[in-house]
């Protein structure tokens, strides 16, 4: 399934479909979390969305798994590189180079870090371009998408292209400036006001006539004082502009006052005046997410979906906050779960909140997008619920465990699971075939299921008793059978299973372990988090102590039957030995 979603991945990035394919990558991921390789490749395609703060992350995971692959060290330069990082991105390519001396790719990428390290170190004064700053970055594209008009230049590909050739060589300027439209980015960078001469022919003044054809000059007129120049007028904002910033605080006004409404469960109000504000300024698109949250609350779930569909457009074309476009898809996929319930199909609403996560990384829709895939896999099993089935499932399982073919007793056993998740005997047949193939863990997974659906199920205890023994946890063995036992006191697999723990634990009691057994039991020991807070109390740090060097205090330490039931724990687990001393007459503790 990982490769499946890492093929679609590639095929959406070659297409250029760069958010698709990040969404297929992290499919991958979920799947396969330590593949190096999807790392990579969902860095190329955040880095080809200049997401490069995500590429970054993204390029750092692929080398921690990998830190012998060259082309980690690729990805982690060119996010670097994204991200104006030039020193790190240079130490990226380097590492790369180290592994892989002949990589063309890391070299071509070292070359432009070191180009973009030595450009950005240069003194101010000795640039070629004295604008060259106001190019630099990412800030040039977000001040040109501030301003009203070079905003609507964006829409523009060949303004587009034009301001791209400058910002990756200032230089280019020289060769646009008669473009009117580069001049007013210019002006936008600048933060200055640059007066642009108007399309139309302008009048140029004669050249002078031959001498020939020169009259002679009259004689001049008595000299006048020249009129006073008057004094320059302030710049006026236009009549449009005024309006335009009028229209914006009325929407913001009616955006609070729908605010206020929503607050006291007036929607019929607060959708009145997110609409109103939405008249008055269509380039903000928190009016129809606030409209759409609205009628999300008034289950109206089509027309909230269609708001949140308009909301995505309007603010691509606006080149909006990514956040405030994954908020919009987070709200549609929200509306599509409630409409799931009766449609039951819960794929539209995952697939939206992908898309989301694609545009922002919001924990909450990651929680909702979790929550429709559970009810998606509840409702698949509710469809393939069938008791019936379930059983002539179980018996064949059965069957092959007579044959003593446990793979094909577990595919059967997972079948009838399947059919009837709640069946206890299924888990504990399950358990059983787990236990003959070594699985342990898994085995006693099944086990504790079984014992969780039917606490009264007696065979769950022997299951889960047994694969303890397995695990040689004699003690928990131990407490697992006595369970079974105040259900079915006479129950001979349980009695016996009691017998041979005992007989373990006191093979450990008695120091008749050898040295290889005691090796492995307390190497086993020291992962079990009880015999490790055991171990950690100083209490018993100091109980251990008194009975190695205080005879007379280790005797006061076993009237306490809480102290000595750990002590016991930890001569079952070998991390201590018991031997008796004649000469003391007294329990002595030898500890390893």
């Amino acid at each position: 399934m990982a490769d499946e979603a890492k093929a679609k991945g590639n095929a959406a990035f070659s297409s250029g479909d760069y958010a698709a394919a990040i969404r297929h990558f992290s499919d991958a991921i979920a799947l396969s979390p330590t593949n190096h390789v999807l790392y990579s490749n969902r860095s190329a395609a955040h880095a080809s969305l200049q997401n490069y703060a995500d590429a970054l992350s993204d390029a750092k995971k692929t080398v921690d798994l990998k830190p012998d692959w060259s082309k980690g060290y690729s990805r982690l330069g060119a996010a670097h590189l994204g991200l104006a990082q030039y020193d790190d991105a240079v130490s990226a390519y380097k590492k790369g180079l180290e592994i892989d001396p002949t990589n063309e790719p890391l070299k071509a990428g070292l070359a432009d870090a070191q180009k973009a390290l030595a450009s950005a170190s240069r003194p101010r004064s000795s640039a070629t371009n004295p604008f060259a700053d106001a190019f630099a970055g990412p800030e040039m594209w977000a001040r040109l998408t501030a301003d009203p008009t070079t905003r609507a230049f964006l829409q523009q590909p060949d303004f587009v292209k034009m301001m791209s050739d400058i910002q990756k060589d200032p230089n280019n300027l020289n060769l646009h400036l008669k473009d009117q439209r580069v001049m007013q980015a210019i002006g936008v960078l600048l933060n200055v006001k640059i007066q642009t001469p108007p399309t139309g022919d302008t009048d140029m003044p004669d050249s002078p006539p031959p001498a020939s054809e020169r009259k002679r000059p009259a004689e001049p007129e008595p000299a006048k004082q020249p009129d006073p120049e008057p004094e320059p007028e302030p710049m006026e904002v236009s009549q449009e502009a005024r309006d335009a910033k009028q229209r914006k605080a009325e929407a913001q006004k009616e955006k609070e006052a729908g605010n206020a409404a929503y607050k006291k469960k007036d929607f019929d109000t607060a959708i009145q005046h997110y609409t109103k504000a939405l008249e008055l300024d269509d380039e903000d698109i928190s009016y129809l997410t606030n409209r759409a949250a609205v009628y999300l609350e008034m289950a109206k779930y089509e027309e909230c979906i269609k708001d949140c569909d308009k909301a995505v457009e309007r603010g691509r074309e606006l080149r909006s906050d990514y956040k405030m476009i994954a908020r919009a898809l987070t709200r549609k996929g929200t509306a599509l779960v409630k409409l799931a319930k009766t449609s039951k199909d819960y794929e539209p609403a995952i697939e939206t909140f992908q898309k989301a996560l694609t545009e922002h990384r919001n924990p909450d829709t990651l929680k909702k997008l979790n929550e429709a895939e559970k009810a998606k896999k509840e409702l698949e099993q509710q469809e393939y619920f069938d008791p019936k089935l379930a059983d002539e499932e179980r018996e064949k399982g059965n069957e092959f465990f007579k044959q003593q073919k446990y793979p094909e007793a577990v595919k059967h056993y997972t079948e009838s699971i399947r059919r009837n998740p709640k069946d206890p005997k299924a888990y504990s047949n399950r358990a059983a075939c787990y236990t003959k193939l070594g699985a342990m863990p898994e085995g006693l997974k099944d086990a504790e299921k079984c014992i969780e659906l039917d606490p009264t199920f007696v065979k769950g205890y022997t299951r889960k008793g047994a694969v303890q023994y397995f695990m040689k946890e004699y003690e928990k063995a131990l407490e697992t059978y006595r369970e079974g036992l105040k259900l079915d006191p006479n129950n001979q697999e349980l009695l016996e299973g009691i017998r041979t723990c005992v007989q373990q634990i006191n093979k450990a009691s008695r120091g008749d372990l050898s040295p290889e057994e005691l090796k492995e039991r307390q190497a086993k020991a020291m992962q079990d988090p009880e015999i490790q807070n055991i171990l950690q109390d100083p209490v018993m740090r100091q109980v251990l102590i008194d009975f190695q060097e205080n005879p007379k205090a280790a005797q006061e330490h076993t009237k306490n039957p809480m102290v000595m039931n750990k002590i016991q724990k930890l001569v079952s687990a070998g991390i201590v030995q018991m031997r008796f001393d004649w000469e003391k007459v007294g329990k002595v503790l030898s500890c390893f």
